[in-house]
């Protein structure tokens, strides 16, 4: 009897011992789980406002809504782009969530990270005399004129200079695409790299 007790003393202390190991094994494993960083933003609203550089009172905006946010619904265009013939325009971006009151302004987010943040835009070819040719989503290295960089001299695309061509054109695509680019982006980054936060197509007409 004194054998069989000492050995269910041993065993009882053997099973403690293997819970306390067990336990710390879990907390060690807990703490190394990474804190998830980069959470995806909200976006409700986004507004681009093409500004007349020869003529400040001269404004043309298109807007895209998501009224549910982060359900089922997607960012849908709520109408074209009319821009006029051989005009200049400067082009700025307006990201919102406006789920929340007040709104809350994702353009400022995406300005501070602006380093994991680029723009990319495609259109018709012969919409623009300048950018020329068709966007720089295809191909990053295409013309595309910028006015707002990152920390590390690299665009965003928050805002940008257009100037339309002279001839008309009716019809026309104008795609917005904002990719998030953690860890990725520099000076040769696409629009195939990382993960598409904004991806929009509007009527582009010249006239």
């Amino acid at each position: 009897m004194k054998n069989l007790f000492k050995l269910q003393k041993f065993s009882l202390y053997f099973l403690l011992l293997s819970g306390l190991a067990i336990t710390s094994c879990n907390n060690d494993d807990d703490d190394d789980v990474p804190a998830v960083e980069n959470e995806e933003e909200v976006i409700t609203d986004v507004t681009l406002v093409f500004t007349n550089t020869a003529d400040s009172t001269d404004v043309v905006t298109a807007s895209a809504q998501d009224p549910d946010g982060p359900g089922v619904q997607e960012l849908q265009v709520l109408g074209d782009i009319n821009l006029d013939t051989s005009k200049t325009y400067i082009m700025t971006m307006e990201v919102m969530n406006n789920l929340e009151t007040p709104g809350e302004d994702i353009t400022e987010e995406i300005v501070e990270e602006g380093h994991e943040h680029q723009f990319f835009f495609s259109f018709t070819e012969g919409a623009f005399s300048n950018p020329s040719g068709d966007g720089n989503i295809d191909n990053a290295g295409d013309p595309l004129v910028y006015n707002d960089y990152d920390v590390n001299g690299n665009p965003i695309g928050l805002s940008t200079t257009w100037t339309t061509a002279s001839t008309e054109l009716l019809g026309g695509t104008f795609e917005v695409r904002l990719q998030h680019q953690p860890d990725i982006k520099s000076g040769s980054s696409s629009a195939q790299d990382g993960d598409s936060d904004i991806q929009l197509y509007f009527v582009l007409n010249v006239q």
